[in-house]
């Protein structure tokens, strides 16, 4: 069983995969674990339930290495993910949060 903050290491893993494929860096998770070698079931099953055991720390430093994804978002959600330039449209507006010319 994961713990709490386990668990929110896990959920901003599969946010970066969205946001991954929101970037066309990637064409989505079957790209992620074709190249990797993961069980894409293993993952599906680990999306839905975020405190089983299945997840491999592996599985992040090839976010961080290969794709950039920031290492101290991953762990502690702190900072954005990727870069600011590598977005297709603004960090405030993918959060859900109203840019300047929104407001």
């Amino acid at each position: 069983m994961q713990t709490k903050d386990s668990q929110l290491v896990i959920i901003r893993f599969f946010e970066a995969l969205k946001l991954l494929k929101e970037c066309r860096m990637i064409r989505g998770k079957q790209t992620f674990t074709r190249r990797y070698g993961i069980n894409r079931w293993n993952m599906n099953t680990l999306e839905k339930n975020t405190a089983s055991d299945i997840f491999q720390p592996a599985w992040l430093t090839y976010l961080v290495r290969d794709y950039g994804v920031s290492a101290a978002w991953l762990l502690t959600g702190e900072g954005e993910p990727l870069p600011t330039d590598q977005y297709p449209e603004k960090p405030e507006r993918r959060r859900g949060r109203p840019n300047k010319s929104q407001s």
